[in-house]
């Protein structure tokens, strides 16, 4: 959790402002994963901060939705010449890849569970 809090702030995910009236806030929590090597061994915790969408209010807060993710599609598309020429393949993982988008709207989340700042 440590080092998720620490990439959000290096990367100026958010700014801490004091609680606005009249404004919905949207919750947040933590989801914890268990990230195994290939033998199955636990390889480490990881842990991700995300908002409570569902706690968003229709007209208030949100309009659209999107998550930048890579696509099924995509992901064939790579493999299958791979696959065809015999190249290996590896696994990685890019940390705080989610933290590039920018919001075009102000959204108001509570603080992190655990890591409240008075």
């Amino acid at each position: 959790m440590d080092e998720e809090l620490d990439a959000l702030s290096s990367n100026d995910t958010w700014v801490l402002v004091p609680h606005p009236s009249c404004t919905n806030i949207v919750e947040s929590k933590w989801v914890l994963r268990v990230k195994y090597l290939a033998d199955d061994t636990v390889d480490h915790l990881k842990a991700c901060l995300v908002a409570k969408s569902y706690s968003q209010l229709p007209s208030l807060d949100f309009h659209d939705t999107f998550s930048p993710v890579v696509k099924a599609s995509t992901v064939r598309l790579v493999i299958s010449p791979a696959m065809s020429y015999q190249w290996p393949l590896h696994q990685l993982d890019v940390k705080n890849a989610f933290l590039s988008g920018l919001l075009t709207k102000i959204v108001y989340m509570e603080q992190p569970p655990g890591y409240a700042d008075p």
